[in-house]
């Protein structure tokens, strides 16, 4: 699929790259200068500093600005998953080993935890302190939906409880990039508002696909077992649709007393949600966010900015992995 909505921003997206690495600097030990060059080259599809660059240019913003704002922005992102994959113990992150898989998991949290420092020096680097307020509470409103999925997530068919847990883990980030955009290149409320709303409604829809490919995408291409949230406890959305439409489903009514653990009980429960309609009920959520993101950029004048955001709002759900 093309994802020409890059093209706007590809050269910036370079500088925000080359001020990430930039952050360990020849002091440093060799070690933690192998592990941020071996995550940069993991890659990754940038969305997040697209997101703010495309709203700061759109709104013309400051280049430089934005362009730390997105490196700052990307290692946050990059430090949660350094922890998440700690976490979960993931030993393969887009077909590439883990930090985890090759140190020790004290070497890893402190690798996390100098990223978690280099991003907020560079957020401190916009000279806007408003902006290192929302920062810091974005990063608090992340590690609290991580205790949240580790003490109160599993087995729990609460869509409350779903909802609050993408948020935390994906559309929180979403929407601090595109508010922190507008936050350095506009004082109108309004629009900052507008596009806070568009970050939260496109993360919120990014992380509902991921979680629908977890049962319908290419296994190599995603990188784990389909199904592996519902092996692990996670109750995501198409299992909550499933289970709203057959309560009475003996798999489903073990669920939440642990027979998620029973891996036979769950091979059958997810063959089920991949052939029901709750996967059609799930993305047809998902594109209902995203065409409440569009929705917010009707009002703004047409320019190629706001022509890739559209069209980045509409491969989050078109995607495949």
């Amino acid at each position: 699929m093309a994802t020409t909505f890059f093209v706007p921003v590809q050269s910036a997206i370079k500088e925000v790259e080359a001020l990430m690495r930039a952050q360990v600097d020849v002091n440093q030990h060799p070690d933690l200068k192998a592990a941020l060059e071996h995550l940069m080259s993991a890659g990754g599809k940038r969305i997040r500093p697209t997101l703010g660059l495309l709203v700061g240019h759109m709104l013309g913003g400051n280049h430089e600005k934005l362009v730390t704002l997105g490196a700052a922005v990307e290692m946050l992102h990059t430090a949660t998953l350094v922890h998440d994959d700690l976490i979960d113990g993931a030993l393969l992150r887009r077909g590439m080993p883990t930090l985890n898989a090759r140190w020790s998991p004290a070497a890893t949290v402190l690798t996390g935890d100098f990223l978690f420092a280099r991003a907020a020096k560079l957020a401190a680097e916009v000279d806007y302190l408003p902006l290192m307020r929302l920062f810091a509470e974005t990063l608090a409103v992340i590690v609290g939906g991580e205790l949240t999925q580790m003490f109160s997530a599993h087995g729990n068919l609460s869509r409350e409880n779903y909802y609050q847990r993408i948020y935390a883990k994906t559309a929180s980030l979403f929407e601090m990039s595109t508010l922190a955009a507008a936050m350095v290149s506009t004082e109108e409320e309004r629009i900052r508002q507008a596009m806070k709303t568009y970050g939260y409604e496109t993360g919120m829809a990014f992380q509902i696909v991921d979680d629908i490919l977890d049962y319908t995408g290419d296994q190599t291409a995603v990188g784990k077992p389909l199904g592996s949230d519902l092996l692990n406890g996670l109750v995501t959305l198409p299992a909550i649709y499933y289970a709203e439409a057959y309560p009475n489903d003996p798999d489903v009514r073990a669920i939440p007393e642990g027979g998620w653990t029973d891996a036979e009980r769950v091979r059958r429960l997810v063959e089920r949600i991949r052939t029901s309609r709750a996967i059609e009920q799930a993305m047809n959520e998902a594109r209902a966010h995203v065409q409440r993101a569009m929705n917010v950029l009707l009002p703004f004048h047409p320019s190629t900015e706001r022509d890739a955001l559209e069209e980045l709002a509409r491969y989050i759900v078109d995607r495949q992995f």
